[in-house]
């Protein structure tokens, strides 16, 4: 198999750091590895197949002057449409891990198990889903092909890692606090809150990102859109999203509405049959998907489901995963083997 000179851009943050893990684990092709960061970060080394390598600093020199072939990115938006186009140009294929280009409708917004057909040797800008939009529309994609959805309504629970490190560094500083007044204050001051809008120990925030004009906030709205880009314009969706004190695994309550009638048996099915996917629903013996158990997992988990009985053909679903895996850095070196296959 030939191998690719790949770089990782945002290689120092908790998305860039699986990137390398996963590229490795998964033996991607590769013939040369960059590690590439803020200025900041310059300097720095990072583990790849027992190898020390240096983070590099990224600017437009380097890639003015690179012979990289592959760039898979997690360094924040306005870094993304400073660099990708700048990649792009040289004809280097950049994985974007922010929400940059997600609805530029030339640019494919791929979930490989899902979409996969949409890439092409001739799109240099390709991007990753958002964290939770993955893991849903990859559990609910068998269902769609027996029985066509025609409505999804979710509410997430989604991991203090998806807003970064120092959210997690603020729950467990937080949760620390509390702890050490024996639970006497269970509110912390101000100053202990910064990375998220409000306190998020021993407590759920019902924002992620900003809100909009709809009163949806931005992380509702890339659900929706995201959804309709990937899985079928038609579907009508709505979102609730809420940052849970959970490290990392994000969860997802979901109800679906189908076309027509389908039995549960269909459904197992489809979910068994459904590419990386692990059904887990045995209530009599209390088994069902947990963020605790996803953690570090690759495959995306998926029980609870029942039919609805207030709505006709209405479903729920219960999805787990790690959304730092699935939910981004495994998405995005999956998307980069069926990107090699092309090429």
């Amino acid at each position: 198999m030939r191998k690719f000179r790949v770089a990782i851009v945002g290689a120092t943050g908790a998305v860039g750091r699986e990137m390398i893990n996963m590229v490795e684990k998964l033996n991607f092709p590769v013939s040369e590895i960059h590690f590439l960061a803020s200025h900041r970060s310059k300097g720095k080394k990072l583990k790849f197949k027992n190898e020390e390598i240096e983070v590099k600093e990224l600017t437009p020199e380097f890639i003015e002057k690179t012979d990289v072939e592959i760039v898979l990115m997690s360094a924040g938006g306005s870094t993304s449409k400073k660099y990708a186009p700048l990649f792009a140009k040289r004809k280097i294929y950049c994985i974007d891990n922010s929400s940059a280009w997600r609805m530029v409708p030339e640019v494919p917004l791929v979930v490989p198990e899902i979409n996969a057909h949409t890439l092409s040797p001739q799109k240099y800008i390709i991007a990753n889903p958002n964290c939770s939009t993955i893991q849903m529309v990859q559990a609910l994609y068998p269902v769609h092909k027996i029985a066509k959805i025609k409505r999804i309504v979710v509410a997430t629970y989604q991991a203090v890692s998806g807003a970064g490190q120092k959210a997690i560094l603020e729950l467990q500083n937080q949760a620390r606090k509390i702890v050490e007044t024996n639970f006497e204050k269970i509110h912390v001051s101000r100053k202990d809150i910064s990375a998220l809008p409000q306190q998020i120990a021993f407590n759920l925030i019902p924002q992620i990102d900003v809100f909009l004009e709809n009163s949806f906030t931005k992380e509702e709205m890339k659900m929706v859109n995201e959804t309709k880009k990937i899985l079928d314009p038609e579907i009508e969706v709505t979102a609730t999203c809420v940052r849970v004190p959970v490290i990392r695994g994000h969860s997802e309550a979901v109800n679906v509405e189908l076309e027509r009638e389908i039995s549960i048996e269909e459904i197992y099915k489809a979910i068994r049959n459904g590419e990386n996917l692990v059904l887990i629903d045995d209530i009599k013996n209390l088994k069902y998907p947990m963020p605790v158990d996803a953690h570090g997992k690759l495959p995306t988990f998926v029980g609870r489901i029942r039919k609805d009985p207030s709505r006709k053909n209405c479903w729920w679903l219960w999805i787990v995963s790690d959304n730092l895996l699935k939910g981004a850095a495994l998405n995005a070196v999956q998307i980069a083997f069926k990107l090699i296959e092309l090429l």
